[in-house]
């Protein structure tokens, strides 16, 4: 009963959660238990295979700028950035493509639906504004439809309370400024913040194979966030998020069609928001939503082009616990408008109806449950659900297993068959479909300070969707013929190490193949990891990070095995005004993320930090 009232009080929460409010320095030192809610229900982390919270005190001591910076210290993702200052930057989950990764930004769907595959670019993800972020790994379509096979990434921006100012400078020409403000009560809270990147940069094609031109980028973010409790059962809030940026890119330039310096550009610029009323009614937690994205984004190359693609989302849904079962039910309409190589729009959409449930028939034991139906408009209708339980074996040991499938319907691109040539017709294409499982035992120590976790895990992916050219006729077109599968295992951990010391440690082992050839598919490394050290003291805090992958398969190559650190500090002045600095690749090693795309040497970066 005691895990229901936390679950049902999470809910019930209009502001972020801190997964990790305590410090270091606390009494008694304890890891404090992480509560992830993207979920729908809110659950324990150490109970939820595949789940994992970074919270703000995370990015803040990793010194994270944008997105793409660390989410690749999750175990079974990685990141595929094309370019390190503003390239193409995409996300395969457990070897899942990019396109099968749902990203939310405070609940609101943003993937691209005008890309190829519906893929989100982190590129421009910047992370000053953003409270903490949650992965969920394996299928989730019972919990957020399509585009969740691999996953969902679920961003929350930050309440803010007071005035914050930040400033960076350092190599590349790079500077960085953040000005934020807002009054937070527990009745009411507003806030606005705008931030600013921009870098000179280095070149996007490796410059040790002869590109020195440095390719720059710029990037402002800025939004609102606000919230107002009416009466103790009712309740608004929403906010809304406006990025624009624009890289320079490097391309393929005749005639030898190889990766080299170019003058190519993108321009992008992407919204997002929602409005959402609360109400307490009929013995339910009530809560009814508006959300909408758009993004509009413009390549300036040999081969220009210009896209713009937009989504809106209505949803209802209600939440309560009755006879010792916690559950949400829902309903929501999702349609999505994007634009073709043509010129052309089109458009699809989605109803869907959703139940999710957890019941502890003992102390010891949870299972939880999910259900959704989804009736597209042009692809027919497809159920998903997922089941999971978690056993406390005592001590400190937690046993649990989760069951789940997904799917994904074909993105407008493969709809219409976008850059598609053929004098027959093109293939009617499936939504594709997913079968996940996985099993995880958990630790604690007894006295809190330690814990670990390792998963099992099989992701199979079937009637894939994939773009094929027939040499012998020159058509072009896509169809449903791949099979995926992979099979893996994650390892995590942390602990208070005593002395104002505490570790982190994420490592993973992916075989993800194609299911007909037996090939290693693209971009996805084998094994990789990450580990954390970090120190607080009295007024100085700092950690050490250090991150690997074996080699990748690419289209071009085999992308070679790396290792490379980073290390971050400040230093407090006062309790309101902090020093920053830190230097990433601190070895200085030459490496690559993506094959023909270079990464930068050693550099610095100092910075103030202002907060009232």
């Amino acid at each position: 009963m005691t895990r229901s009232i936390l679950y049902a009080t999470a809910a019930a929460v209009l502001f972020p959660l801190s997964a990790h409010a305590q410090s270091a320095d606390d009494a008694d030192d304890v890891l404090p238990e992480v509560v992830v809610t993207a979920t729908r229900l809110p659950a324990i982390v150490a109970d939820t295979p595949g789940a994992r919270v970074i919270d703000r005190q995370t990015i803040e001591r990793r010194g994270a700028v944008f997105a793409a910076d660390i989410l690749g210290d999750v175990p079974g993702l990685s990141v595929v950035r094309s370019g390190a200052f503003g390239g193409v930057a995409q996300v395969r989950m457990r070897g899942a493509s990019p396109g099968k990764t749902l990203v939310l930004i405070d609940g609101v769907p943003v993937n691209d639906p005008a890309e190829v595959n519906g893929a989100f670019d982190f590129s421009g993800l910047e992370l000053s504004d953003i409270e903490r972020v949650e992965v969920l790994s394996g299928p989730q379509s019972s919990l957020w439809g399509s585009d969740a096979i691999g996953g969902v990434i679920a961003f929350t921006t930050r309440d803010l309370d007071g005035l914050a100012l930040e400033a960076e400078a350092g190599t590349f020409g790079t500077v960085r400024g953040r000005l934020a403000a807002g009054r937070s009560t527990d009745r009411y809270g507003f806030g606005a913040w705008v931030s600013h990147f921009d870098t000179d940069g280095i070149s996007a094609a490796d410059a040790s194979d002869g590109n020195p031109e440095a390719d720059g980028f710029t990037s402002t973010t800025a939004g609102v966030r606000g919230r107002y409790a009416f009466t103790g059962t009712a309740s608004i809030d929403g906010a809304i998020r406006w990025t624009d940026s624009e890289a320079d890119l490097d391309g393929y330039p005749p005639p030898a069609f190889v990766l080299a310096d170019t003058a190519d550009t993108q321009a992008s610029e992407q919204w997002s928001g929602f409005g959402r009323l609360g109400l307490e009614a009929l013995g339910l937690s009530h809560q009814l939503s508006v959300s909408a994205s758009d993004i509009a984004r413009e390549t300036v190359s040999a081969f220009p082009s210009a896209f713009e693609a937009d989504r809106q989302v209505i949803r209802w849904q209600a939440g309560g616990e009755t006879a010792g079962v916690a559950f949400v039910v829902g309903a929501e309409r999702e349609d999505t408008e994007g634009s073709l190589s043509t010129g052309l729009t089109e458009t699809l959409g989605t109803t869907s109806a959703f139940a999710t449930a957890r019941v502890e028939p003992t102390a010891r034991l949870s299972l939880s449950g999910a259900l959704r139906f989804d009736d597209t408009d042009d692809f027919g209708s497809k159920a998903t659900g997922r089941v999971s339980a978690a056993l406390d074996a005592g001590a400190g040991v937690t046993l649990s297993a989760a069951y789940g499938t997904g799917f994904k319907a074909p993105s407008i691109s493969q709809a219409v068959c976008d850059y598609c040539f053929s004098s027959r017709p093109f293939p009617v294409l499936r939504p594709e479909t997913a079968t996940g499982y996985e099993g995880a035992i958990g630790w604690v120590s007894a006295n809190g300070r330690i814990e670990g976790r390792v998963t099992a895990y099989r992701l199979e992916v079937e009637d894939q969707i994939t773009y094929v050219f027939d040499p012998a006729t020159f058509d072009s077109y896509y169809v449903n013929v791949a099979e995926t599968a992979t099979d893996g295992v994650e390892l995590e951990g942390r602990a208070r190490l005593g002395g104002g010391f505490d570790l982190s440690l994420a490592w993973a082992w992916t075989d993800a193949r194609d299911g007909t050839t037996g090939a290693r598919l693209l971009r996805v490394p084998e094994r990789a990891g990450s580990a954390t050290l970090g120190w607080s003291g009295e007024r100085l805090s700092a950690a050490l990070t250090v991150r690997g992958e074996s080699d990748q398969d690419d289209a071009g190559g085999v992308r070679e095995a790396f290792v490379t650190a980073g290390l971050n500090g400040s230093y407090a002045l006062t309790d309101q005004v902090s020093l920053t600095a830190r230097i990433d690749n601190l070895a200085d090693e030459r490496y690559q993320q993506v094959f023909g795309y270079g990464e930068p040497g050693r550099s610095g970066y100092i910075g103030i930090r202002l907060r009232y």
